[in-house]
């Protein structure tokens, strides 16, 4: 396997530990699953803080004292086939808001993605998935220990464009692009269910380090919460270890704080 692919792997599982931790509630594995017999472990910390919220109008209003929650997730995969992946996160969570202190256990979730298709340059995965809600924040416009079950279906598809070898000098210091797009629903038991689109874009400068872009979206059902969050953040590849650092911020929303802050995650390949 080329290197881009093994960091595109671990990019789409990265996307998802940062809507586990920063929207505390979507799984998977992105279009690019695991081999066989390979896994990683994905280690990754949030400081998310608002003085201000979207209100049911959309608007900006000032929140009466700063709400804080931080976060500290793991997320897992292994290749039990070629085509199926197993996954499992969670996390331990602190915050703070004008109502409540809490500290916690976030979510539980575990799931199967499976390689429905994949080619020289793409690929199409789905996942399906269950969750068992903890103290925590179960979703982010919830208050800590709101919600119980969740089961969620997700596809995914990705593209990669440019070769995974570049040979020019102008080629290795430009990189290698992908994308991808994910949309899912989850359903869940003490909270409303969802429908969620996630779109990365990444751009590989050399063999070792990378730029990503990503935004995350979602709504409730019954004209409920809903958001727009964008992540920009920088990875460093050190053979079978990649540390992340980046910045989240929010763009749009409704009945939700407008939430931001870094995150810091490493990686490793087995």
């Amino acid at each position: 396997m080329a290197r881009g692919g093994g960091f595109r792997r671990v990019v789409a599982s990265s996307i998802s530990l940062g809507l586990c931790l920063g929207a505390a509630t979507a799984a998977s594995a992105g279009a690019w699953g695991q081999p066989k017999g390979k896994a990683q472990v994905i280690v990754k910390y949030e400081d998310m803080r608002a003085d201000r919220a979207f209100d049911a109008d959309g608007s900006r209003v000032r929140l009466p004292v700063e709400r804080k929650d931080r976060a500290l997730g793991v997320f897992a995969e292994y290749g039990m086939t070629d085509r199926l992946t197993l996954q499992f996160k969670g996390d331990w969570q602190d915050g703070q808001d004008a109502f409540v202190d809490y500290q916690g256990r976030g979510p539980l979730e575990i799931g199967v993605t499976w390689q429905a298709w994949r080619g020289e340059k793409g690929a199409i995965s789905l996942y399906g998935g269950y969750a068992s809600a903890g103290d925590g924040r179960n979703a982010d416009y919830a208050a800590p220990g709101v919600g119980q079950h969740d089961f969620e279906i997700r596809g995914s598809a990705g593209r990669s464009f440019g070769s995974d070898n570049p040979t020019g000098r102008l080629q290795r210091l430009v990189g290698r692009t992908f994308v991808e797009l994910q949309i899912a629903r989850r359903f869940r038991d003490g909270l409303s269910d969802e429908t969620r689109a996630d779109f990365t874009y990444g751009r590989h400068l050399g063999q070792d380090w990378m730029i990503l872009n990503q935004i995350y979206g979602g709504q409730t059902d019954h004209g409920g919460a809903k958001w727009l969050n964008a992540e920009t953040s920088v990875v460093r590849r050190l053979g079978p270890w990649s540390l992340q650092a980046g910045w989240r911020r929010p763009i749009a929303g409704r009945e939700v704080p407008q939430s931001q802050g870094p995150m810091l995650a490493m990686w490793r390949r087995f």
